[in-house]
């Protein structure tokens, strides 16, 4: 049975301090994830493509909701915004 190594403090407050960076960022609150949020170059632009249409749709979908969110100036509630551990792209 292997054993897991002790995670250091270090690793501890990086993470600590990651979960605070994404929740002052603020896109959670429109509800977008990490990923909709990257400039659309060419290289993205391919790899947009290459995604499934319902992976698609979805982002089209929080992508729109949160234009329209920032147009009213307004936040999502609480309960509906993007959780750092919810957030698919930072998953390890």
């Amino acid at each position: 049975m292997a054993m897991r190594a002790p995670v250091s403090a270090s690793a501890r407050l990086l993470e600590g301090f990651r979960k605070w960076y994404y929740n002052a960022a603020g896109f959670n609150q429109l509800g977008l994830m990490r990923d909709d949020t990257i400039y659309e170059d060419d290289d993205v632009k391919v790899a947009l493509k290459r995604l499934p249409e319902n992976l698609y749709n979805e982002r089209l979908f929080r992508i729109k909701r949160a234009l329209d969110l920032s147009m009213r100036q307004q936040i999502l509630p609480e309960e509906q915004w993007v959780k750092y551990e919810e957030d698919s792209c930072l998953m390890h």
